[in-house]
């Protein structure tokens, strides 16, 4: 059996049109097609959305060390652990990082592009039967809240390693944002300065960048001057700001289960796992979904595996024959 195609193709969007940070409207859509697709059939399709700092096409970034999407796909098709299924691969990617894939003042309406762009883009041009989402961290955080906001869109999730618990994931990382905002005259500055820096994947950088898109996710605000975000901290003298926190805790997918959960009773599959020594602590917040999600009675896989947070795809050979069995 030869391997499946990459099809990459782009979107006008309309509905980012104007965003608050400038970013480009005209966005790459990679689509993986499985060997012997065949235009007249309806196939399963398992929409990857990604990480912060990473875009849909870094899911094909070629790795000696490892193994990218495609090759993973067709070897799990090529096997028989899995079916034929489309992977549509959305870029999402923001001035602030990345995504979280919610609507935002601050960011843009990414919420209301992959469901009312990116959605009907793929599905006019390829014969979908049922469709699922998944991801890792951010994009395992995206997963688990689209498939909370939008059950009637999704049939399926997969979430690995997504943001929860939000105290243990990001308050860590309060502080350094706090001196590097002090170094450079506030959040904007940091921001300006950072994409001007030639070399920008330094670890010291990611808690702040990460800092400020968070908040632009969490807690907008069009009136803030400081990227119209309001930040969880006094910017200035760095006291708590528990009245911005609750907007961040309100995003939490551990808070969002109270009103939401039980719309995923009826996912034909809600999958989460988590390194036990995750680097970002996430591993709590998995285990609390896992509790609750049990209280609730919605069915679901969970698995802990001796990892951390990075270099985890060879988890995908266990959730992608799951989503596709589910959907198929």
């Amino acid at each position: 059996m030869s391997g499946g195609e990459i099809v990459v193709d782009a979107i006008d969007s309309s509905v980012l049109r104007g965003n608050p940070l400038k970013d480009p409207t005209r966005r790459d859509i990679a689509i993986y097609l499985p060997p012997t697709y065949d235009p007249n059939k309806r196939y399963p399709a398992g929409y990857a959305i990604v990480g912060y700092t990473g875009t849909g096409k870094s899911l094909l970034s070629v790795d000696p060390l490892g193994e990218d999407l495609k090759s993973k796909l067709d070897r799990l098709i090529r096997t028989g652990k899995m079916g034929p299924m489309i992977v549509p691969m959305p870029d999402c990617f923001t001035r602030v990082g990345g995504n979280q894939y919610i609507n935002s003042s601050a960011t843009g309406r990414y919420d209301d592009y992959l469901l009312k762009e990116v959605i009907p883009f793929v599905e006019s041009r390829y014969r979908v039967g049922r469709r699922g989402i998944w991801g890792k961290s951010s994009g395992g955080y995206g997963a688990i809240v689209q498939g909370m906001l939008h059950p009637d869109t999704w049939q399926a999730l997969a979430d690995h390693s997504g943001d929860s618990c939000f105290e243990h994931v990001y308050i860590m990382d309060f502080a350094k944002a706090l001196a590097a905002f002090r170094e450079h005259g506030g959040p904007e500055g940091w921001l300006r300065w950072f994409w001007r820096q030639p070399v920008r994947r330094r670890p010291e950088f990611f808690p702040v960048l990460n800092t400020i898109g968070m908040a632009a996710h969490y807690s907008p605000n069009p009136k803030s001057p400081h990227l119209g975000t309001d930040f969880p901290f006094d910017l200035e003298t760095g006291e708590f700001r528990p009245e911005v926190w609750a907007r961040w805790r309100a995003w939490d997918p551990v808070n969002m289960l109270e009103k939401r959960g039980r719309a995923l009773r009826g996912m034909r599959l809600v999958y989460i796992d988590c390194g036990t020594k995750d680097e970002f602590n996430i591993i709590w917040g998995a285990r609390t979904l896992h509790a609750k999600l049990r209280a609730l009675g919605v069915k679901h896989v969970y698995e802990e595996f001796d990892e951390g947070h990075l270099n985890i795809t060879y988890r995908y050979d266990v959730s992608l024959p799951l989503l596709w069995r589910a959907l198929r």
